[in-house]
């Protein structure tokens, strides 16, 4: 009797933590339909050919975000090629060559701790060492700099795990075929390992299109719609930058603002429909 009473208890308790754990799932993914609907019922409205095609002019008064798309686009360009190689050097050297332990222990505690680093201090050091000690002006240049620093531990840890589960045969393979250290890694190691190392690739990009404290000290806030050379060394808003601007002016621009926002969303969303169709094919 006592049994049967703790196994009706037991389910009666299993059940319940379960229930409250679908409610929980579902008041989340309620919010974010809300939140999304919520973007797009406003944001819509406010996207016009104007506006994603023209320029902000505070003479006419009207207001275009083609220079802050192309901003964006340009850091993303700039960090991604920087940071690439840095990255995925380092976690060669880390994960295949490196035979200190310790070292090895060493950085990867500090590519940890600079992911936890919130990105308002990211852009502080950024204009302090870029900008004021190197000489840079306020442009992509800098700003795509100060994301490389901001990235780099998202590119490194990612593509040390993916090179971890390259199984060790295929090294060894490799290796008793004749085959040199280096010309093991980059036809075998590698080929293996770039789904993860592309998962980091947009992991970091779309931390590059959601950044906006980091780039309004390092590549400013501007308006006026240059081509690339010159924005490395000019005044270049991005799309969050331009979002936290005209959502400042008050409420004429606050529908701007949320069109932005669509806009933003929208990247957003491809770039994790793409993470999750590579996740599904493995």
């Amino acid at each position: 009797m006592g049994n049967r009473f703790l196994s009706t208890r037991r389910r009666l308790y299993d059940r319940t933590m379960r229930a409250l754990l679908y409610l929980s799932g579902f008041i989340t993914c309620a919010l974010l339909v809300l939140i999304i609907g919520y973007i797009f019922y406003r944001g819509i409205p406010n996207v016009t050919w104007q506006l994603l095609s023209t320029q902000t002019s505070y003479l006419n008064d009207t207001i275009g975000i083609l220079p802050n798309i192309l901003n964006t686009l340009y850091l993303v360009l700039l960090a991604m090629v920087i940071v690439l190689p840095l990255g995925v050097g380092a976690a060669i050297y880390l994960t295949e060559y490196a035979t200190n332990r310790r070292l090895v222990a060493v950085i990867e505690f500090a590519t940890e701790t600079l992911t936890g680093i919130p990105s308002i201090i990211f852009g502080l050091v950024g204009m302090l060492f870029f900008i004021q000690l190197f000489g840079l002006k306020t442009g992509v240049l800098a700003g795509s700099l100060t994301l490389v620093v901001m990235i780099l531990p998202t590119i490194v840890r990612t593509t040390q795990e993916s090179l971890k589960t390259v199984p060790q045969s295929y090294r060894e393979g490799a290796l008793a075929l004749g085959a040199g250290k280096w010309h093991m890694v980059r036809t075998v190691v590698l080929p293996n390992s770039v789904d993860g190392i592309v998962t980091g690739c947009i992991l970091a990009v779309g931390r590059i299109v959601g950044e906006s404290a980091a780039l309004l000290y390092t590549a400013g806030f501007g308006v006026v719609l240059n081509d690339f050379l010159t924005s490395l060394q000019a005044a270049s808003g991005s799309l969050t930058v331009a979002l936290y601007m005209y959502s400042e002016r008050g409420e004429t621009a606050v529908g701007f603002a949320i069109a932005t926002i669509l806009m933003l969303l929208t990247l957003l969303i491809n770039l994790a429909a793409t993470l999750a169709g590579r996740r599904l094919k493995k």
